[in-house]
């Protein structure tokens, strides 16, 4: 399934876990010290995100006179961001969320309030994912070093993602872990 941002909470609230996606538009990145930023330090994202989605990655990148180029745009582990996910969303109006190895319960519960959905995107493949950037539009927040600032990117069919969270409540990572110990 083809999508483009900015999402509307109707798109998003039609996905179900296991949806395979691909997105088109523009996706930021986000990682511990933006989100600790907006969430502890009550700083405003240098970006309106509303309808956007957020990418958990630290992406390697080449400047070449003025312009940025990705090298690499694979995604972070997003358990680390479990304990701001939830405010995150509150405060920036994301859509989706887009990062590798699961949340966990808050931001489940935060997904489906607000209608929002984690997708997974493989690690080992930021390869891929700097095929599907077309072009930085911006970044902010540089102070904080390369890997932690806000990158904004414009994508095109970046994907596959899963849908690993859909705003019904379901979590893939946490129904696998409970298969997983009943099987014990």
């Amino acid at each position: 399934m083809d999508l483009k941002t900015p999402l509307s909470e109707r798109d998003v609230r039609r996905l179900k876990v296991g949806d395979v996606i691909y997105l088109s538009g523009i996706i930021f990145t986000s990682r511990d010290k933006a989100h600790s930023r907006v969430v502890h330090d009550n700083e405003t994202l240098p970006i309106d995100a509303k309808g956007l989605a957020v990418y958990h990655c630290g992406p390697i990148v080449r400047k070449d006179g003025k312009r940025w180029n990705i090298i690499s745009a694979g995604p972070t582990t997003s358990s680390r961001l479990e304990d701001m996910e939830s405010d995150f969303i509150r405060s920036t109006g994301i859509r989706m969320i887009i990062g590798k190895g699961g949340m966990g319960e808050r931001t489940t519960k935060a997904c489906m309030e607000y209608g929002v959905v984690y997708c997974s995107f493989t690690g080992g493949a930021s390869l891929i994912g700097a095929d599907c950037i077309k072009r930085v539009v911006d970044v902010f927040w540089l102070d904080m070093g390369i890997p932690e600032a806000v990158w904004v990117f414009e994508v095109s069919r970046f994907g596959p993602l899963v849908v690993s969270i859909d705003s019904k409540g379901n979590n893939l990572y946490e129904d696998v872990k409970r298969r997983a110990r009943t099987q014990v």
